[in-house]
């Protein structure tokens, strides 16, 4: 349950980030090869993603996919990418006012 604009609660059926984990939204930004990617986090900051086998044997991810990831802690600018969205999941999310503006790039898409 996520907290609305009229403070009314309403359910979102995909998985959010859980913050309590360090989780948080990210966008692939290149492919660099060896099950690792290129991602710009919310946060701001680059950085190398290692996909993990769950997700590297049942889903591709491309540029341009919004992902969670999770930073490591002795590595901050390295992270493990948790799950992908689709591209409709993406675009609901943002009309939704759900994901970060700084990597909103779904706006305006239908």
């Amino acid at each position: 349950m996520v907290k609305g604009k009229d403070n009314a609660e309403e359910y979102v059926r995909v998985r959010l980030p859980n913050r309590s984990k360090h989780e948080m939204f990210g966008i692939a930004d290149k492919l660099v090869g060896g099950s690792r990617i290129q991602v710009v986090c919310e946060d701001g900051k680059n950085r190398l993603g290692r996909i993990l086998g769950r997700i590297r044997k049942r889903q591709w991810i491309r540029e341009g996919d919004l992902l969670i990831i999770r930073p490591w802690d002795f590595q901050p600018e390295k992270c493990d990418v948790i799950s992908r969205y689709k591209k409709t999941q993406s675009i609901n999310l943002s009309r939704r006012s759900l994901l970060p503006p700084e990597i909103d790039i779904f706006k305006g898409r239908e």
